[in-house]
């Protein structure tokens, strides 16, 4: 007797449910990217030499365009989650 989810396909609100997973992670890797430079920073505020002012300087270039390329993810799918909850009753 073959269990019924071995061939069950996604319905929506599973693959809403996916979405959503994803956009928790993508929103947490945002929040320690920010972490990050607001770290840097204090630490560049604190020590006061050119060495940590070169150290900032790279990570916001760096971070900067980690953020870029994550929120051009980032920003579809919240749309479609935010659409998929209205539109999907079992979300």
């Amino acid at each position: 007797m073959a269990t019924e989810q071995s061939g069950e396909r996604f319905d929506a609100a599973t693959l809403l449910g996916y979405v959503r997973i994803t956009v928790y992670v993508l929103a947490a890797l945002l929040a320690l990217s920010l972490l990050v430079v607001g770290t840097v920073g204090l630490l560049a505020e604190i020590k006061g030499t050119w060495h940590w002012a070169i150290h900032l300087e790279s990570t916001i270039s760096f971070v900067g365009l980690f953020v870029s390329r994550l929120l051009v993810v980032l920003i579809p799918l919240f749309v479609v989650l935010v659409v998929g909850r209205r539109v999907i009753p079992d979300a």
